[in-house]
């Protein structure tokens, strides 16, 4: 007769439930993510035309190298996203049980069939203690018609949300759906995010779960491909909301990548966040500088991403994806997240390091760009099959050294069975990040390659370069690179 302890039973499910999640994390996202996201160049404001005009483009010219995801960033409950810096006058769309809904005027889809009844009443809730103060239009209406739309474009579709629960549902204790509970017992109203003033935190509680499996339900049937929760993983993190989305996710039955912002995430987290999200930001909002200023930290610079995406290098693996940030490249406007409408201030040589720094990284590829003002330059740029290989292909990768303005890193690629090449190849990037020129003569060994002679391509030029041992008299710009593929 055998006898099987309750304890060890239970660490069983959760094991093998662990690893059931995992395994549909490197599913959901077995390569870095690639795609465009509406902040860069509309902050809280994208409207509904402008969102199919970048995706029509996004389709058109980038989605035959991967670029497939198309995220509506913060905002799209707004009335009014032009009154964000004063929150006291923002007008919010939610349905009955308390949820962020599209804005009618600004996202027309969005209705409801005519007589579809999708939400209790919002009469169910306990009668405020007080009028609300907060502007809200309670309602119904949904992103499934935009969702699938995007989806019959052969792309996915993704949202932002902040954590948490809105505010003006917990001042009218909106009923949660699918349960006995109301937004007041998720709550939390001493967690408000420091930023942001449009949520309250959620509570660790069974109420806090209901919240979120009613918020991630209601994605799944819009059908959202990626959610994007910001204020949660770091300044504050908050691993018990992380832990309730991702039990959220998997409830609702849809395979979602989820996306945590803002950064830095702690190295110290690396293993928690890992365990529940697909990608996670490695520093604070990234924008188009090449270095900050002196005693000015914000935003996030080139220079000072070398070190961060150094740090997180040995976290990326198929599932799990540290996130260095969108790419704000071409034109950012007409309402970019932040400063003035503007192309990049980044000149075509920080653009060339810029996309080959988060290639080597494994960085997910989220495009920032006004797609309907892409010229031909920032196309090409993007659409350099060899620069994305290595992003999407590599297995591992890494600085190799840092001496002086020179940074080097390298990673592994696959065997190339196409061009006859059993053996995989090595990627090697040189970075000058000083002021002035360098010139470099080493061998390959200097970079902690094999030394033997390889077939080098020169991935940004695509000029096959011959055999060489070393990088012989090489002349780097200030602010260039170099990304050459290596081949036995």
């Amino acid at each position: 007769m055998k006898v099987f302890h309750a304890g060890i039973l239970l660490m069983s499910v959760l094991a093998l439930q662990s690893t059931a999640a995992q395994t549909q994390a490197a599913t959901v996202a077995a390569t870095p993510p690639m795609g465009w996201n509406s902040w860069d160049s509309y902050g809280l404001t994208i409207t509904e035309d402008q969102f199919r005009a970048n995706v029509t483009v996004l389709r058109n010219e980038l989605a035959p190298f991967g670029y497939n995801y198309a995220v509506i960033d913060e905002g799209w409950f707004f009335f009014n996203p032009q009154d964000r810096d004063k929150p006291d006058t923002l007008h919010y769309a939610i349905d009955a049980n308390g949820r962020y809904i599209p804005v009618l005027a600004r996202f027309p889809s969005a209705k409801w069939p005519e007589g579809d009844v999708r939400y209790p009443s919002a009469s169910a809730a306990p009668a405020p203690a007080a009028a609300p103060k907060l502007d809200a239009t309670i309602g119904s209406a949904s992103f499934k018609p935009l969702a699938d739309w995007v989806h019959a474009q052969g792309l996915k579709f993704g949202i932002h949300i902040v954590r948490g629960i809105p505010r003006v549902s917990v001042e009218r204790n909106l009923p949660i759906a699918g349960s006995a509970f109301h937004a007041a017992d998720a709550a939390d109203t001493s967690d408000a995010c420091p930023w942001d003033p449009t949520n309250w935190g959620v509570k660790n509680n069974a109420a806090g779960q209901a919240w979120y499996d009613s918020l991630l339900a209601q994605y799944a049937g819009w059908g959202v491909d990626l959610i994007k929760v910001d204020c949660i993983s770091d300044h504050p993190y908050k691993i018990d909301e992380i832990r309730m989305i991702r039990r959220a996710i998997d409830k609702a039955g849809r395979p979602m990548v989820l996306s945590l912002s803002p950064g830095p995430t702690a190295l110290d987290h690396a293993a928690e966040v890992a365990a529940e999200a697909q990608m996670w930001r490695i520093s604070d909002d990234f924008w188009d500088v090449w270095a900050n200023e002196p005693g000015k930290p914000f935003p996030q610079s080139i220079v000072s991403q070398f070190a961060k995406t150094a740090a997180w290098a040995p976290f990326a693996k198929p599932g799990n994806w540290p996130d260095a940030d969108m790419l704000p490249l071409g034109h950012l406007g007409p309402v970019p997240g932040d400063g003035k409408e503007r192309d990049t201030r980044l000149t075509p040589a920080e653009q060339r390091t810029l996309l080959t720094l988060w290639s080597m990284a494994r960085s997910p590829l989220i495009l920032g760009a006004n797609l309907t003002r892409l010229d031909d330059a920032t196309l090409k740029l993007l659409t350099n099959k060899d620069v994305i290989g290595v992003d999407q292909t590599a297995t591992r990768s890494g600085q190799v050294m840092h001496d002086g303005d020179i940074i080097a890193w390298t990673a592994d690629l696959p065997p190339d069975p196409a061009n006859d090449a059993p053996h995989g190849s090595i990627a090697l990037a040189l970075f000058n990040v000083g002021e002035s020129q360098v010139v470099v003569d080493s061998s390959f060994e200097t970079f902690k390659i094999d030394p033997a002679t390889y077939r080098v391509k020169d991935a940004w030029t695509g000029k096959n370069l011959g055999k060489l041992k070393s990088v012989p008299n090489l002349t780097l710009e200030p602010h260039a690179c170099i990304l050459w593929l290596l081949r036995k």
